[in-house]
């Protein structure tokens, strides 16, 4: 897996840190803030707009809510919408979990003694709040290499005695700075913190808002979005389809050296969905039980099947190919089972 554009990379100066935004990037938070904001327009008989709200992706929390307000015309002011959504936020949040390869970037840099830091627009009590929940597990569970579906993982990992917060040298939010993103601030206050020139910092983010941040700031930026990648292409250095495809070595960085073969250990996945003759129907797309939207290829491993047990599957996740949706296709083949498996 290549994601990175060879003549991008070949011009980066060497990486002394890396800057992680969170929501979206580190933490699969965007599926629930869309499952709320849907819930919550539903309460005022509107609709949400996928589209439309996937291009405030990043945006901080006041202009978001003005924005909100403005589209959907809400009877509300934006410190009533702020009041309102906030407490089923944190509610969700804690049900939010680390994206695939997030734990592992995160664990491979502190081994390796590469200081990173999280800055985000949200507000630094809430990166705080959406943080403590997560810990980082010793190690993958090596014997998974994919899917856990519909039920609970057969691992029972053990986990380091500090959790995420803990492991950043730098968290800020956007109320610390003087203008969150796409303003520069947030980065270059955390390359300051950390003593890194900004020339030698990575930014690592999922919405156009942070990647613009990052250009404003004159650091090198890989994107990983949810959405489509041609909007990124001209800001990025890098556009990948999740943090499982980076490749520290192309910004000087060490190597993974955990891949077994041609197969890539990693943490199970959850999602749920209705499994039938060898389809998985997805949970709609805002849902939290859906997949995140950076998985995608081939995997394989055990899946929990309701109905069936454990299973030994082949699971391959792509989009479907008619101009109409761009909803996701899931093959799923259980062990004895032949069919064609694609991506």
């Amino acid at each position: 897996m290549d994601g990175c554009c060879e003549p991008l990379c070949d011009g980066a100066a060497h990486v002394q840190a890396v800057i992680f935004d969170l929501d979206g990037t580190l933490l699969d938070t965007e599926k629930v803030t869309r499952s709320v904001l849907k819930e919550l327009l539903e309460k005022y008989g509107k609709v949400i707009d996928r589209e439309n709200e996937d291009k405030k992706l990043g945006m901080p929390q006041l202009e978001g809510a003005i924005a909100v307000i403005k589209d959907y015309d809400l009877p509300l002011s934006p410190q009533q919408f702020i009041d309102e959504i906030s407490p089923i936020y944190r509610e969700r949040w804690p049900k939010a979990k680390p994206l695939p390869g997030a734990n592992r970037l995160m664990k491979h840099l502190q081994k390796h003694g590469v200081p990173f830091a999280l800055a985000s627009n949200s507000k630094k009590a809430n990166v705080d709040f959406k943080i403590s929940y997560h810990q980082e597990l010793i190690s993958p569970i090596t014997w998974i290499f994919g899917i856990v579906l519909m039920g609970k993982t057969m691992s029972h990992g053990v986990f380091l005695s500090k959790g995420w917060k803990e492991q950043f040298l730098v968290i800020l939010g956007g109320d610390q700075v003087k203008s969150g993103k796409p303003s520069p601030d947030l980065f270059l206050e955390a390359a300051k913190r950390m003593g890194v020139d900004a020339a030698h910092c990575l930014v690592i983010e999922d919405s156009l808002v942070g990647v613009r941040a990052a250009n404003a700031a004159g650091m090198k930026v890989v994107a990983v979005p949810s959405q489509s990648e041609a909007d990124y292409a001209s800001f990025a250095d890098s556009v990948l389809h999740s943090l499982l495809e980076f490749q520290p070595e192309l910004w000087d960085l060490p190597p993974f050296k955990d891949w077994v073969d041609c197969a890539l250990p990693i943490e199970p996945i959850y999602a749920s969905g209705l499994f039938s003759n060898g389809f998985l129907s997805d949970a709609e797309d805002d849902e939290p039980s859906a997949f995140p939207d950076q998985v995608w290829g081939l995997y394989f491993g055990w899946a929990n099947l309701s109905m069936n047990g454990i299973s030994k599957v082949l699971v391959g996740i792509g989009r479907g190919h008619s101009a109409c949706t761009a909803k996701r296709k899931i093959h799923l083949m259980k062990e004895k089972h032949t069919a064609e498996a694609w991506i």
